[in-house]
């Protein structure tokens, strides 16, 4: 758990930042959620955000080549997939959260960036009023999708396959199967964790994808190894699940990108007991940074071409890569392994396969190679790429 500015918790609270006994009884709820089983029901979701994507692309090639700035488009295809994934039918409503929480994490860097004095966020300057008017719009908007599937639901109504249908669904059958309410989450713990699933799962897996037409663009021959593999496997047709599991390279090419560019760049632990760590012994409530960035590039760990884009050293999966150690850790570890990891990788498999049935790509001259952290790590000038159609 990070602990810093409190205006950051006006943008996300949820299962990320709960201890003890609340956040197992939240893992316990939403786990089933991200079951492989339940993500194939999303797949259809997918592709359609995807191929919107796609023939936006392939309309702004009239013939031969042009430049555009993926990185908008690959941040807006995220997005709707939350959008549709997260809530089916009301999937506008979530396109406006997404638009309101993308303003307030605006809001929340600026104010972590600015040196924080104990009882500012009480002020009603223009920034915290409109950091709380977006907190209380988003809760609205959250709040009222939830009732209404609430309402459903008590009618009879078979529970839907999104996201949040899920989540109450799982929540239900708890609640139902303790015999009393406190076993459950509530709707403004429901609301957090839909609000989490917005955050996180949009800016994980945009730059993933970003940094991964980036790498392609540099490295040709990558580019052209995982685009035979997914005309072998798919051909022109539509992807499907079975297949974007046998998509070896891909994946290989999706791991090699999670070493060198992890979304989330820290990863932040607090003991809550005495703990042996080598020689040291840490008392109870001590903060402890693993930096992800230093550990992936270590050449120690990784060897001489630690900081070079090398797929082939995941060509044995990652316990061969890593020697069963735990140096490749993008989605953290142990039991607070990120949840939406598998949502993440496989919404990346579709969209990079259905980019590389339709477009060749390489860097324009105008790219500049700029990584930089805001929450994640972000190409800070965009990418711009020169994309030809196949």
């Amino acid at each position: 758990m990070i602990k810093g500015n409190p205006l950051g918790n006006l943008l996300v609270t949820g299962i990320s930042s709960y201890e003890g006994d609340k956040w197992a009884k939240h893992r316990k709820i939403i786990n089933p959620a991200f079951h492989q089983e339940k993500l194939k029901m999303m797949l259809p979701a997918f592709y359609t955000s995807c191929c919107e994507m796609v023939d936006k692309w392939l309309n702004s090639i009239p013939e031969g080549s042009c430049e555009l700035d993926v990185w908008p488009d690959l941040q807006n295809v995220s997005a709707d997939v939350i959008s549709r994934t997260g809530f089916g039918s009301s999937y506008e409503e979530g396109r406006q959260i997404f638009r309101l929480q993308t303003e307030q994490a605006g809001l929340v860097v600026q104010a972590n960036q600015s040196i924080y004095i104990p009882g500012l966020r009480f002020l009603p300057t223009k920034s915290n009023k409109r950091m709380k008017e977006i907190h209380g719009e988003v809760r609205a908007l959250l709040r009222d999708m939830i009732q209404k599937r609430e309402k459903t639901m008590r009618a009879g109504e078979a529970p839907t396959s999104d996201l949040l249908g899920l989540l109450m669904e799982f929540n239900f059958k708890e609640i139902k199967e303790g015999g009393n309410s406190k076993v459950g989450i509530t709707i403004d713990e429901v609301i957090e964790e839909c609000k989490l699933f917005y955050f996180a799962g949009q800016e994980t897996t945009a730059t993933l994808l970003a940094w991964t037409m980036v790498a392609l663009s540099m490295h040709q021959d990558w580019q052209q190894k995982a685009r035979e593999e997914v005309i072998q496997v798919f051909g022109t047709n539509k992807p499907e699940y079975d297949g974007l599991n046998k998509l070896k390279v891909v994946t290989m090419i999706l791991n090699e990108i999670l070493r060198l560019y992890p979304p989330a760049y820290i990863l932040m632990r607090e003991t809550y007991k005495k703990v042996k760590l080598g020689e040291v012994i840490l008392p109870p409530g001590v903060q402890l940074t693993l930096a992800m960035l230093l550990i992936h590039h270590n050449r120690e760990l990784w060897g001489e071409d630690a900081d070079e884009f090398n797929p082939q050293r995941f060509s044995g999966g990652v316990s061969k890569a890593t020697k069963n150690q735990v140096l490749f850790f993008p989605f953290g570890w142990g039991p607070r392994l990120c949840i939406g990891q598998n949502f993440s990788i496989l919404e990346s498999k579709i969209a990079l396969a259905m980019i590389l049935q339709h477009f060749s790509f390489e860097l324009s001259s105008t790219y500049i190679h700029a990584p930089y952290t805001i929450a994640v790590l972000q190409p800070q000038y965009g990418v711009q790429l020169v994309i030809r159609k196949i």
